[in-house]
């Protein structure tokens, strides 16, 4: 029941992330291009498209699937050449639902671009879908370089006019980015969707593998390829060339087969002799990205599996480019938050497209290349732009590990978060490694693979870790960029994960999940970075660098969490957890005993969380007066007690009395 659920979330990443689009669209009478409205600018000219599928032969003799959908007008298709936006799917081009052929020109978002002078296409990426050939992983050489053959294939057909685009989301989007890497002449746009830049720092973050990720997306792709199968193409009456390409993807070989052992970024595939944690990736081929300049519309989310990634391309892609950074996760599961994102997702698709493939001069370029959503509280949110990140008005406001109890949390040590640094020595606390830790099993990590989205309340997680509180805030707190932790630590262990999580503590004592981010001891050496890595620590990740932690000897731990922009209230806590598992999502080994992790708060060695925070300015109440507070609680508590005490034998010796 779990993988068919995540297998129908894989379905709507096939058709183009528009399938959640209901909304209807108004025309206002004047023109109207500015974030999330569109119109007057481009009005439909045709009704719904017509599919035809074919095979296209590769280089190398290797047939490829596509489906082709022309606009349509008076039951024909368009007789003049018109610009192409296509799809490289890794998830079907085309398949059959309930009897019905569902394909890419079923997405609302790409039927409007259709209506209005687009044809659209999709492929099925070899080793996939009804395409012949196999797959030795993701994103390879061979992949990459079939994006570019049908680049150009698209654009010398007499219904284009040469001037094709590329969309999608997820894998999707990354096949975009890799196009874009072998330069083919014709693609003009792109339009890539919840995409990953560097593969490593998805799949094996701070060293740790994803393995829950990893081994999910493999079990998914695998039951597409074999038994979901898609449809044929037109002239395939019998499915006996689909039969043949199926049997044919029996020899894929899955991502955590190519991937799952590979510890390090320049960890080799012995089958391959490829370095897929520097090749299979668009951080690895960022020369030759902008060298394309192929303009580039990035869309992100900030519960996403991608999230840092999006900043990273902003930053380092050199090609005119915007970032929208909203409010939801890799694959929205809640209807609101969905129509939410693929509304404001097709018009701006139609605004990007118009620009740079029509040429229609709708102002999209002389907004903030930046909209990111402030998350003010749950389902409460407000969009501001910026014309650069990070933010220039944030500043960096360190939090410091400190002793002391700061009441609410049911952890071993119940610490505190004190903006003061601290300034004695010896301060320290002990923690044995609780396996069970987990951040959920609806995590961005399971959602990004198909499954659901919701975090707990984390007060159970926190209980198993190490946490730092600080006390009510005096005035909301607003954190947007990216949070850095500088842990130091020992242990006697060989090695140790630690997983930090940055939560918001309501009055009532819940524990909203905000970020997170884990880095293996054994990765800590920090090293200059092959692109802009927005100024956060740096971990090369290669053999050479793994630094065997010394039993009992400090070492610190600095890295960066997922970034983020929302809104503390007044009257909640900023919380930091550290756990060393989390067991659901990533492949801590587990030893036996479990060993002690102690981590410092003393002045030569002080532990902190940084956060971005615009405006500089974090207002709390003092400890003395949280302490304070409790005692008074506690002691009206007790005189109440007392009282009721007192009246009660007072009743109880009249009524002996009257006895």
């Amino acid at each position: 029941m779990k993988l068919a659920r995540r297998r129908s979330a894989v379905a709507l990443i096939a058709l183009g992330w528009g399938a959640a689009l209901a909304a209807a669209q108004t025309t206002p009478p004047a023109k109207v291009s500015q974030f999330g409205r569109y119109a007057g600018y481009s009005v439909p000219r045709s009704d719904a498209g017509v599919r035809s599928s074919r095979y296209l032969t590769m280089r190398d003799g290797t047939r490829l699937a596509v489906d082709i959908i022309r606009p349509v007008k008076d039951g024909q298709p368009a007789a003049e050449p018109l610009p192409v936006i296509w799809t490289h799917n890794r998830y079907r081009r085309a398949f059959t639902a309930n009897g019905r052929l569902i394909s890419i020109g079923d997405s609302p978002d790409i039927q409007a671009l259709v209506r209005r002078g687009y044809v659209a296409a999709s492929a099925d990426v070899r080793g996939s879908g009804a395409s012949f050939g196999r797959t030795q992983g993701v994103f390879t050489p061979e992949e990459t370089q079939d994006a570019y053959e049908i680049t150009e294939w698209l654009a010398r057909q007499p219904w284009s006019n040469g001037k094709v685009g590329m969309f999608g989301g997820s894998y999707l989007g990354i096949t975009q980015l890799m196009a874009a890497s072998r330069k083919p002449p014709h693609l003009r746009a792109i339009f890539p969707v919840v995409s990953l830049f560097d593969i490593y720092g998805i799949g094996a973050q701070g060293g740790v593998l994803k393995d829950d990720f990893l081994k999910t997306w493999s079990a998914l792709t695998r039951t597409l390829d074999l038994d979901e199968i898609a449809a044929p193409v037109d002239d395939d009456k019998s499915g006996a060339l689909l039969k043949k390409a199926i049997e044919e993807h029996k020899g894929n070989r899955s991502l955590f087969e190519a991937m799952g052992g590979l510890a390090f970024r320049d960890s080799r595939d012995p089958l391959t002799g490829a370095f897929p944690n520097l090749d299979w990736q668009p951080a690895g081929h960022l020369k030759e990205i902008n060298e394309a300049a192929v303009p580039t519309y990035l869309w992100c989310g900030w519960f996403d599996a991608f999230t840092r990634d999006g900043f990273l391309m902003f930053r380092n892609f050199a090609a005119p480019k915007k970032l929208t950074i909203g409010a939801w996760s890799h694959s929205p599961k809640d209807a609101a938050v969905a129509k939410e994102e693929f509304t404001l997702l097709a018009c701006e698709e139609m605004r990007w497209f118009d620009y740079w493939l029509k040429g229609i001069d709708n102002g999209i370029m002389k907004e903030p290349p930046i909209a990111y959503q402030v998350m003010v509280a749950p389902g409460k949110s407000v969009w501001k732009t910026a014309s650069q990140w990070p933010l220039p008005a944030v500043q960096a406001i360190p939090l410091y590990l400190a002793g002391g109890r700061a009441g609410g949390a049911a952890s071993p040590n119940d610490g505190r978060l004190s903006l003061q640094a601290p300034g004695r020595e010896g301060a320290r606390d002990p923690y044995r490694i609780d396996y069970s830790a987990t951040s959920g099993t609806a995590t961005r990590w399971d959602n990004t693979v198909g499954g659901g989205f919701g975090y707990p309340d984390l007060a159970a997680n926190d209980a198993k870790g190490l946490t730092y509180t600080t006390p009510p805030l005096k005035a909301e707190v607003e954190v947007t960029g990216h949070p850095v932790v500088r842990i130091w630590a020992s242990t006697a262990a060989p090695d140790i994960d630690v997983f930090a999580y940055l939560e918001e503590v309501d009055p009532s004592g819940v524990s909203r999940y905000v970020t997170e981010g884990v880095l293996r001891a054994s990765h800590r050496q920090a090293s200059d970075p092959p692109y802009d890595n927005l100024g956060l620590p740096y971990h090369r990740s290669s053999a050479a660098d793994a630094a065997a932690v010394k039993p009992g000897e400090p070492f610190e731990l600095a890295f960066d969490l997922e970034p983020t922009s929302t809104v503390f209230d007044k009257g909640n806590r900023i919380r930091l957890t550290l756990t060393c598992a989390d067991k659901d999502n990533a492949a801590t080994p587990v030893l036996s005993p479990a060993p002690e992790l102690t981590v410092y708060r003393d002045k030569t060695r002080p532990s902190s969380i940084v956060l971005p925070v615009p405006g500089g300015r974090i207002e709390m109440e003092s400890a003395g007066a949280t302490a304070l507070l409790l005692v008074l609680v506690l002691v009206g508590f007790l005189g109440v007690l007392v009282i009721a005490f007192t009246l009660f034998m007072r009743s109880k010796m009249k009524a002996i009395g009257q006895g």
